[in-house]
């Protein structure tokens, strides 16, 4: 039986630009076994898409939720958004 597939789009702010935020995050998904793609954002947050089982995708959100040693996780907003979206094959940084 084939794990079920999800997909969730993530906002973080905080102090989250300038700290290794997003190679954190390229990390985190690599270890999941997870796609999708994290950028930083011009309003000074950064965006997370991700799409892979539910429970995976738990351990990503609670890892965004801490972020990298430098960051300051203010705030994660979560949304779910369709996984035919998002590659499940790769990770990258835009």
């Amino acid at each position: 039986m084939t794990e079920p597939i999800s997909a969730a789009r993530w906002l973080i702010s905080g102090c989250v630009q300038g700290v290794g935020f997003r190679w954190f995050v390229l990390r985190q998904a690599e270890e999941l076994g997870v796609g999708g793609w994290a950028r930083n954002l011009p309003d000074g947050r950064v965006e997370v898409v991700a799409s892979g089982p539910p429970a995976v995708l738990e351990q990503l959100d609670a890892a965004l939720q801490r972020g990298p040693r430098m960051a300051y996780v203010e705030n994660v907003d979560k949304a779910d958004i369709p996984h035919h979206d998002v590659d499940p094959n790769v990770f990258h940084i835009s």
